[in-house]
This record gives structure tokens, C-alpha cells and sequence, in this order.
């Protein structure tokens, strides 16, 4: 292996960061893009440098800081990057077998499981069947006995999931399905490999039984709805996936997020016929899909939501004043309907400022639309004529003329 270098390598020395998270997240960002880089004309030297990556990197960080969720959030984001490096790079296999080793001693030494989950890409590292026959025999027999009647392990073994992952790439299927059945418990993250086990086998119909008989109390029903539509998109009925899983299954950090990745899988459904989909899967508050169909351009669509529940106001602020000369019949609307919610005592810590500027925009787009400004106000203070704290409050900012 070609000596080299790495310029992360003296930063990700052991206890080499305080509390805080801000640098060492900065400093894996950093890592991972050199080890990218190198990649790309050294494969093979890039999965090198992954491997000493993740050997340094708990002992770097085990003093962070790690309750808010961001340092483990960066460390799971760069295993996904690094893992395919190290899976796909063409090396003999006594240098695989020892970054294996080596990958292995780190995990059992990480005392707070921030590469825990390297576990799950064992047999993609092992990348040979062969090799992952190798870990099997290691893995399996300590699987066996965690899983025993009235064992004193409570049934878990930190290479559970190393072992199963090895068995599926060393087409053991048959054997894995006998052994996920000796778990104590029904939990997802053993039965995922059954499901995967079955998909392999060609027995797709029973691995969405099997995944659905894993749905239970604690148990992460998107997680199940994803590994199910996967298999039926692979199978070609894309209308029985949309029907089944696709909501359940793309739940992203928005619903924006949420929309574009259920059109990007089902390029044969409209726009519109997703964004009704997705308002019809939460009654009573279809208002929230608003922001996704306003970023779609399915003005018209968007307010028919907007109208049916809540919607923040100041989202409603933001289309009606960023609009106002594009879709000023749209912005209107956006504008109403955000004094409208207020109105209703929606949004939270609503201001002064936030009906202003409701108000103002409103007005404006109202304007860019032909519309007088008398016609406007009427249909504000129609809004506002009510008993309400916040109808009065309002009705107290808004000019008479």
C-alpha cells in the first residue's frame, strides 16, 4: 500500500476535542472530503485512509458533547460515505481480511457505539463471499449462544448484525432465515435481514409478509414501508407501492422533502396528484402541504389547502410578499389567508409587526392585481369583525383608510 499522508490523521488523536461539537463535526466534514478526494485516482489508498478514519475516530470523540443528536448524525453520515469506499475498493484479500481486523477491534473498543452501525455494511466490506464465510464462522456461533432459551445475555451480541449482514452476501439465506428465528424478540433490525434474505430468493410476495409481521410496539414502521417498497418498485408494480408505502415510506425532514421524494420516485404520478395524496393522508391539517405546492407551482392547488385548515402565517406572509408581481392573485390570497389564521389565534407568538406586514402585503398584491384598495380592506375587515382577543387586536392595527 503506498505510504501517504493524511492530513486528518493528527487532528483525530485520542480525547482531541472538548465538549462542544461545532469543531469536531467541522473536522469529520473535513476528513471525509480529503478521503473522497483521494478517491478519485486511489481507490484503493482512499479506503485505506477510511479504514484509519474510522479506527481514530471514536477515541477523538468521545468527549463531545453528544446530546443534542449532531455529533452522531455527522459520524452516521460519514460512515455511509466511507463504507462504499472501503466495500468497493480492488485489493488482495489478506489486505481486506486486515482492515476487517482492524474495522472489527475498533468497534469493540467503542465504549459510546458511534460506529455501532458499521455492523449493518459488514458483508459489503467483506465484498467477497469467501471473506464473509470467514466472519460467519466467527460471527455465528456467538449469535447462537446470545440467542439460547435463557440466556443471560438478553439476546444481544454487538456482531448480530455484523454476522447476518455476512451471511446475505455469502448467499446463506436459507441458513439466515433459520437463524433470525432464534431470536428471543421480533425486533427490525434482525428481521430486516430475513426480508432481504427472502427479496434474494426470489420469494418477494413472502418477504412483504415477513417485513409486515414485523410491525409491532417500538418498531420503525417507515423503516418497513421502505424495505416493502423497494421491493415492489424492483418487482415493477409501482402503483401497488405508491398505494401501499410510498406516503409511510418517504417521510422526509419536511414536507417539501417529503414531496419531491415520492415524485422522484413515481415520475408517472402529476404533481397534483401526489400533493391531494399527501393532504388526504392528514385530515385536518391539509394547510401544512401549502409550502410544497407553492414550491411545485401549484398555485391554485395551494390556497384550495390553505383554505381547508391552518397554515403558519408567517409562511403565508413570505408567498404573498415574494409573489406579489409574479402571482399576485395567488399572493393575495396568501395574504388573506394569513390574516384570516391570525385571526383564528393561529401562529405562535404572532405580533404587531406580523399583522403589518400581512396587511401590507395584502395590499400590494392586491394592487398588482387590479384589484381597489376599498374592495381589499372590506374583505380584511370581514375577517376581523368578530368577538375574538385577536380580531379585536388586529381590527386596532389595521388604517382605516
Amino acid at each position: 500500500m503506498t505510504a501517504h499522508k493524511w492530513q486528518f490523521a493528527p487532528r483525530f488523536r485520542r480525547n482531541a476535542f472538548g465538549w462542544k461539537s461545532d469543531t469536531p463535526i467541522q473536522r469529520i466534514k473535513e476528513a471525509v472530503s480529503e478521503i473522497k478526494q483521494v478517491a478519485r485516482n486511489d481507490p484503493e489508498l482512499a479506503a485505506e485512509g477510511a479504514v484509519v478514519f474510522l479506527e481514530k475516530l471514536t477515541p477523538a470523540i468521545e468527549q463531545v458533547d453528544s446530546s443534542s443528536g449532531a455529533i452522531g448524525a455527522a459520524v452516521n453520515r460519514a460512515i455511509e460515505t466511507v463504507v462504499p469506499i472501503i466495500a468497493k475498493a480492488k485489493v488482495e484479500a489478506k489486505v481486506r481480511i486486515r482492515w476487517l481486523e482492524r474495522l472489527w477491534q475498533a468497534i469493540q473498543d467503542d465504549g459510546i457505539s458511534y460506529i455501532e452501525s458499521l455492523a449493518d455494511h459488514w458483508g459489503d466490506m467483506c465484498a467477497d463471499p469467501k471473506i464473509a464465510t470467514r466472519w460467519i464462522d466467527e460471527f455465528k456461533p456467538m449469535v447462537e449462544y446470545a440467542w439460547r432459551p435463557h440466556s443471560n445475555g438478553h439476546g444481544y451480541y454487538n456482531g448480530t448484525a455484523a454476522c447476518l449482514s455476512a451471511m446475505l452476501v455469502a448467499g446463506q439465506y436459507e441458513q439466515l432465515l433459520a437463524l433470525v428465528e432464534l431470536a428471543p424478540y421480533k425486533f427490525w433490525h434482525d428481521r430486516q435481514w430475513g426480508v432481504k434474505a427472502l427479496a434474494a430468493l426470489g420469494k418477494k410476495a413472502e418477504a412483504i409478509r415477513y417485513a409486515e409481521a414485523s410491525r409491532g410496539l417500538n418498531q420503525p414502521d417507515w423503516q418497513i414501508s421502505a424495505i416493502c417498497e423497494e421491493i415492489l418498485l424492483s418487482s415493477g408494480l409501482a402503483d401497488e407501492a405508491y398505494q401501499r408505502y410510498a406516503i409511510a415510506a418517504n417521510q422526509g425532514t419536511t414536507n417539501l422533502a417529503t414531496f419531491r421524494a415520492i415524485a422522484k420516485k413515481y415520475p408517472k404520478k402529476t404533481p397534483v396528484e401526489i400533493l391531494r395524496d399527501l393532504a388526504a393522508s392528514t385530515p385536518g391539517a391539509e394547510g401544512k402541504w401549502f409550502a410544497a405546492a407553492k414550491d411545485a407551482g401549484l398555485f391554485d392547488l395551494a390556497i384550495e389547502l390553505v383554505k381547508r385548515s391552518p397554515t403558519d402565517p408567517r409562511t403565508l406572509i413570505r408567498a404573498a410578499r415574494d409573489y406579489s408581481q409574479s402571482q399576485p392573485a395567488f399572493a393575495l390570497a396568501s395574504g388573506l389567508s394569513a390574516l384570516r389564521w391570525m385571526a383564528d389565534g393561529r401562529g405562535y407568538d404572532i405580533t404587531a409587526i406580523d399583522v403589518r406586514e400581512a396587511y401590507d402585503a395584502a395590499m400590494m398584491a392586491s394592487r398588482s392585481a387590479g384589484q381597489s384598495d376599498e374592495v381589499t380592506r372590506a374583505n380584511v375587515r370581514g375577517l376581523l369583525d368578530g368577538p375574538m382577543h385577536m380580531q379585536q387586536f388586529m381590527s386596532r392595527l389595521i388604517p382605516d383608510e
